[in-house]
């Protein structure tokens, strides 16, 4: 199968709650030293420049963006044009108000207030122009006080040499409600069967993914044996979260699982390629007692060979641009 060399590059920092415009100066800061045309992808993480723990509607509404015209547009818009390539981003979209959704409901208070939200994703071309928008669809339980959920997973058919990429954000990984956990075997692994279906050859994920100290739901993850060059586990905080790393790894089973494991819905079919990249963006930092993971990733999966492949990673608290090339399979 031909490929191609693919240049990506992922902005990791720990942006300051409520602070967007300083969040802002720091991300150009750090992308100061990126030349144009030197870069074919720049991802920044989940609600990046707003920051991600919003108790409800009322504390979020200011940071509320308009899609076209909000901040994290208008920097991604420009920074996009800068360096001719294609930029990507998290943001708190605010919606019409014919798209407000009713409250929830329930005992805590935060889920008595309208819904006039959504945990989106936008992503600009080398010229400038927006290409392609994303509404988070797996909702996690901070977004849903304010947030609507999307209407499902999307792939963008994008120009050479980025092909045909599905764009997708954080929590999106998981099980979604109302289905349950059967088993490794079984999932159901709702975001992976989707890149099955669509081709995808990219697959982005837009993250604000908590420590697991922090989380109870990073579970299972010595199921995924990730094929590196260094494995331990380490406490230096300059190291990657392995136990982040491998249940990412872990969610996308039938990317990687071998012929064995695979389900009838996983077999290799003609036309759809058998192996992806996966681009993890994630942030680190402390929000409002959270902890954040960092770690972010550049994983290949090779349909049916048992293990995924770890190209590059940052480490839990590693500030900086993380810059990587790597292959993308062919058609």
């Amino acid at each position: 199968m031909m490929s191609s060399r693919l240049r990506v590059a992922v902005v990791q920092f720990a942006p300051k709650l409520g602070q967007v415009q300083a969040n802002i100066a720091k991300a150009r800061e750090l992308c100061n030293g990126l030349k144009p045309r030197s870069v074919d992808l720049l991802c920044f993480p989940e609600m990046f420049f707003s920051g991600y723990v919003f108790p409800d509607t009322a504390t979020i509404t200011p940071y509320l963006e308009h899609p076209h015209t909000g901040p994290t547009a208008t920097f991604c818009a420009e920074l996009a044009r800068s360096l001719e390539c294609f930029v990507t981003a998290g943001y708190p979209e605010k919606l019409e108000p014919h798209e407000h959704a009713p409250p929830l409901g329930g005992n805590s208070l935060s889920f008595h207030q309208p819904r006039i939200g959504a945990n989106s994703a936008v992503m600009y071309d080398p010229t400038g122009e927006r290409v392609g928008a994303y509404r988070k669809t797996n909702l996690y339980k901070l977004d849903l006080p304010w947030a609507i959920p999307g209407s499902g997973f999307t792939t963008m058919t994008l120009p050479h040499p980025l092909g045909p990429t599905t764009l997708a954000i954080c929590n999106d990984l998981n099980v979604q409600d109302p289905a349950v956990w059967e088993s490794l075997e079984e999932g159901p692994y709702e975001l992976a069967q989707h890149c099955i279906r669509s081709g995808t050859r990219l697959l982005i994920l837009l993250n604000a993914w908590l420590h697991p100290d922090e989380d109870g739901e990073v579970s299972d993850s010595d199921s995924a044996d990730c094929t590196t060059s260094e494995h331990n586990e380490g406490t230096d905080d300059m190291e990657p979260s392995w136990e982040v790393i491998k249940y990412w790894a872990m969610r996308l089973n039938p990317l990687w699982a071998t012929i064995q494991e695979a389900t009838h819905e996983n077999e290799k079919k003609p036309g759809i390629p058998n192996e992806l990249l996966v681009l993890v963006c994630n942030r680190f930092g402390n929000e409002g007692g959270s902890r954040f993971a960092g770690s972010s990733v550049l994983m290949s999966l090779r349909r049916g060979s048992g293990r995924p492949r770890l190209l590059q990673m940052m480490g839990q608290r590693e500030e900086g641009v993380g810059f990587w090339t790597a292959n993308i399979p062919g058609r």
